[in-house]
């Protein structure tokens, strides 16, 4: 099992920016790849970006540019940074971990962030 808890989520106004933090704890050996994704109310959950153990990432379109994935493993925390903020980013945010070996993916309880313009 994999314990996933997000935090750094807010209010900001647009323009400003925001880091997201995911702490991990249990079964972290299993997992490789980290990741973040947002969802709006009546939407599917909407993948941002992801970050392997290497610190390797891979972005959606939508997440390129402007969100930033990085990772401490010492602290096994992921980061999710995001500038240049716009009122369409407003959005429950969501860190992932998925466990390759045995097919399972973990979700942390989400961290809203609200964008004013």
């Amino acid at each position: 099992q994999v314990q996933l808890v997000e935090s750094g989520g807010g209010s900001v106004q647009a323009g400003g920016s925001l880091r997201l933090s995911c702490a991990a704890s249990g079964d972290i050996w299993r997992i490789n790849t980290m990741g973040w994704y947002h969802q709006t109310p009546g939407k599917h959950r909407e993948l941002v970006g992801v970050i392997t153990s290497g610190g390797s990432t891979n972005y959606a379109d939508s997440g390129k540019g402007r969100f930033t994935n990085s990772r401490d493993n010492a602290k096994n925390t992921v980061f999710l940074q995001i500038d240049s903020l716009k009122p369409e980013d407003t959005a429950v945010y969501y860190c992932h971990a998925n466990d390759a070996i045995a097919s399972v993916d973990y979700w942390g309880q989400g961290t809203q962030v609200t964008v004013s313009s």
